[in-house]
């Protein structure tokens, strides 16, 4: 469940891992607005290293993520029907793999006119 603390942690984690400074574009979920997560975003190091920018409210067109999850739901409707929650996680996983050794396929979500912001 994504909560604040999860959040920073994944943060610290994104930090860690990437060099020079990350720029994240976040939506509007409420835990990005925490105010656990504001205080930390305006620590002194942790603005050195990463910047936040969020989405305008109710813009969908704009978040990589809806493009994502529109892809995740034609490949996992185009098979056979779903007959068990099991099975749609199974499906699901297999989806999500198979876009993760296709960067290619994921960097055409930047390339939609709404999103060429972001790439």
């Amino acid at each position: 469940t994504m909560n604040a603390r999860v959040l920073i942690k994944f943060l610290r984690a994104l930090i860690e891992s990437t060099p020079g400074k990350v720029f994240l574009i976040l939506d509007n979920l409420r835990v990005h607005h925490a105010k656990i997560v504001k205080r930390w975003l305006a620590k002194k190091p942790v603005k050195r290293y990463l910047e936040v920018f969020f989405l305008p409210a109710y813009s969908p067109e704009l978040n990589p993520d809806e493009y994502l999850n529109c892809d995740l739901k034609n490949m996992v409707h185009s098979g056979p029907a779903v007959r068990s929650i099991e099975d749609l996680k199974k499906r699901t996983r297999s989806c999500m793999l198979t876009l993760q050794r296709r960067p290619e396929r994921v960097k055409t979500y930047f390339r939609a006119g709404h999103i060429l912001y972001a790439a």
